[in-house]
């Protein structure tokens, strides 16, 4: 158990994916590319290729992502966040989307 001080250090935040790159050499990640209405789009490193048969599909799809965590070096890429997502033990999996009508760089509160 975490106190509610502890939960609150966490930032949520919705960005807006503009793009998806294979990574050469691994088949579990995507790199992604982010608009979080900031300076400039964030990459991020997630191992969710394999639960998408077109990985374009998430190009456009505003989702949450936790976005206050250090950076980590990923097969020669720097992931600036991670993607939030929900999966069972049977397979099934989704990535935690939210609405067109919310803005990029909202934060859960």
């Amino acid at each position: 158990m975490i106190t509610i001080d502890e939960f609150k250090k966490g930032e949520i935040t919705i960005g807006k994916i503009l793009s998806v790159e294979l990574i050469e050499g691994s088949e579990k990640l995507l790199k992604l590319s982010v608009d979080f209405a900031e300076e400039r789009p964030r990459t991020i490193v997630s191992g969710i290729r394999n639960f998408f048969a077109d990985p374009e599909e998430l190009v456009g799809v505003k989702c949450a992502f936790a976005t206050n965590l250090e950076p980590r070096p990923l097969m020669g890429f720097v992931s600036e966040a991670m993607i939030l997502a929900a999966s069972t033990d049977d397979g099934r999996f989704s990535v935690l989307r939210v609405s067109d009508d919310i803005p990029e760089g909202s934060k859960i509160k």
